[in-house]
């Protein structure tokens, strides 16, 4: 599957701003993992104080990201858009922070398929920025209804 556009990116993921975290996929394969980018800019509302004088993109984020890239591949993969499920975070393993993420950066989020099943999916992910590894982690996600109003 081609590239997706932020709106495609929206309508796969519940997040919006300030914590929507993906801003486009270049690739994705429904049977093997998805690459996605996240601009890292200055004008992120963590890096006022995070850390003020050496802005750092948080590794919590970074692993939000990854997550949220599973996200998309998930609901693209499973044919879910529009269904109304979402796909919840149940697991982070083996997370590694290599090196710092800076604002002015394109974070190239790489997230594989370790696991895929209709109501669980297990996936591997990388985080890059110019081709340097700058974390890594191995997650477990549900695919479950939204929340009753």
């Amino acid at each position: 599957m081609g590239p997706l556009d932020i709106r495609r990116v929206m309508a796969a993921l519940p997040h919006r701003y300030p914590l929507l975290l993906v801003d486009r996929v270049e690739s994705l394969d429904p049977d093997t993992g998805i690459v996605a980018i996240k601009a890292v800019t200055m004008n992120e509302q963590f890096f006022q104080g995070h850390f003020p004088g050496r802005p750092i993109m948080p590794g919590v984020l970074i692993v939000e990201a990854l997550a949220q890239a599973a996200g998309v591949l998930a609901v693209e993969s499973l044919g879910l858009a529009g269904s109304g499920k979402l796909v919840y975070f149940m697991a982070i393993e083996g997370a590694k922070f290599r090196q710092p993420v800076e604002p002015g950066v394109l974070l190239r989020l790489e997230v594989e398929f370790v696991q895929k099943r209709s109501s669980v999916c297990k996936f591997a992910g990388r985080a890059l920025v110019d081709g340097k590894l700058a974390a890594e982690a191995n997650f477990t996600a549900m695919i479950a209804d939204a929340p009753a109003d």
